[in-house]
């Protein structure tokens, strides 16, 4: 299992760099430059070509390998990081990023998109069922460290490393896990069978749909993350506005609650491997991150009544974004566990076309309150916009009495 997990978590790590770069770096940069929560958010629209994965998904399955897409996105990431290095970021008083580095932030987001696929679909036709705790606890870790060095590490390190120079770093670092994609012992697969005429859309649709626990499982990862993610974007984004310094939310809001975060996942998987019961892990933790929430809220509301934000309260503040990572990242653990094991009752040649749409699905989740959340409180204010944040995140703990035995 060793020699399968190892080459996953690098290729997981490198798959991180995009969105801890865009999710970590970019809007803290771009609000320190005066634009406004709306606009902050609206930028996370970048994302959008991960919304599109069925639309090469049934190619992955049917035509060529998993392997060679794998091989062929990671190259193209690394050409697209090079040709982003050459372009300067947003400067002081734009109305936000210039049109050619948003373009190809889009295609970076593509690119990842693609790879996403190619790599999940190696990672479910590698692991076997014993190793599905362990294996989703590599590729949680791993995208989230990935993540936390493309994000917090970075913005930590903003006034020493040039723009050219971080773009020239990744795009190296993708050259590597090219030839990691390609060479790797442990990832070659059966070789797929001749290639077969795709069915129309709506019959692909309809077998990927009658796959067991597909229903369930779909709607709980379009609603586990709405409330987490839309309170943990705004979050970082007031405190700046309350005097904590960009380094400092690198700091905290990017290593620290990655570190958190990535130790929450290994626990999960930890606790899967012994269980192997994502649905009884599950239910506990998303009570605690409830809570928390709450408290986080509750927080919120104390400073914006004006009494100062102060030492020990920013402290605390700053303290309940770790503790809602390591909460997040038990619950992500268990969560992507649940996708792939209701992955794997697909048929071989579904399996990549299911596994996307479950995460299409969930990155949705994330994107949809994340997105809009900057327009919510800048037009509902943060009470009622928080507070609908808090009503979102009971929603997971109520959907889970209607699970499906066969995904326990």
């Amino acid at each position: 299992m060793r020699g399968k997990l190892l080459p996953l978590a690098g290729l997981y790590l490198v798959q991180g760099l995009p969105y801890g770069l865009q999710s970590g770096l970019l809007p803290v940069l771009l609000r320190a430059r005066g634009l406004s929560l709306t606009r902050v958010a609206l930028a996370k629209g970048l994302y959008a070509p991960w919304l599109l994965k069925l639309a090469w998904a049934p190619l992955v399955d049917r035509r060529g390998s998993p392997r060679a897409w794998l091989t062929l996105s990671t190259a193209a990431l690394g050409v697209v990081c090079g040709m982003l290095g050459a372009l300067p970021p947003a400067q002081e008083g734009a109305a936000g990023l210039p049109p050619t580095v948003a373009a190809l932030l889009l295609l970076l987001n593509l690119g990842a998109a693609v790879q996403d696929v190619a790599l999940d679909t190696v990672a479910v036709q590698l692991l076997e069922p014993a190793e599905l705790g362990p294996g989703n606890t590599v590729q949680v870790v791993a995208y989230k460290l990935g993540a936390a060095l493309a994000g917090g590490g970075l913005l930590a390190l903003v006034p020493n490393l040039s723009w050219p120079l971080l773009f020239l770093l990744l795009a190296a670092t993708y050259l590597l896990a090219t030839g990691l994609a390609w060479a790797a012992p442990a990832l070659r697969l059966p070789q797929p069978q001749p290639a077969e005429p795709l069915p129309c859309r709506w019959h692909l649709l309809r077998a990927v749909l009658a796959v067991p626990g597909t229903l369930w499982t779909a709607g709980f990862v379009l609603t586990y993350k709405l409330g987490e993610q839309g309170a943990g974007s705004l979050f970082p984004l007031l405190l700046l506005d309350l005097g904590a310094s960009a380094p400092e939310l690198g700091l905290w809001n990017g290593l620290g609650a990655a570190a958190c975060s990535i130790a929450g996942s290994s626990l999960g998987g930890a606790l899967l491997a012994r269980y192997r019961q994502p649905l009884r892990l599950l239910r506990p933790v998303l009570r605690l991150r409830l809570v928390g929430l709450a408290c986080q809220t509750a927080l919120l509301f104390y400073l914006d009544a004006g009494l100062g934000p102060g030492r020990v309260l920013r402290g605390v503040a700053l303290l309940s974004l770790c503790l809602q990572h390591f909460l997040g990242g038990l619950v992500t653990s268990a969560t992507f566990t649940l996708m792939m094991r209701c992955t794997q009752h697909a048929p071989r040649t579904l399996q990549a076309t299911h596994y996307s749409l479950l995460a299409t699905l969930e990155l949705l989740g994330k994107l949809l309150l994340s997105t809009l959340a900057g327009a919510l409180a800048d037009g509902l204010g943060l009470r009622p916009c928080f507070s609908l944040f808090l009503a979102l995140s009971a929603l997971p703990v109520l959907y889970l009495g209607l699970a499906r035995g066969v995904l326990a």
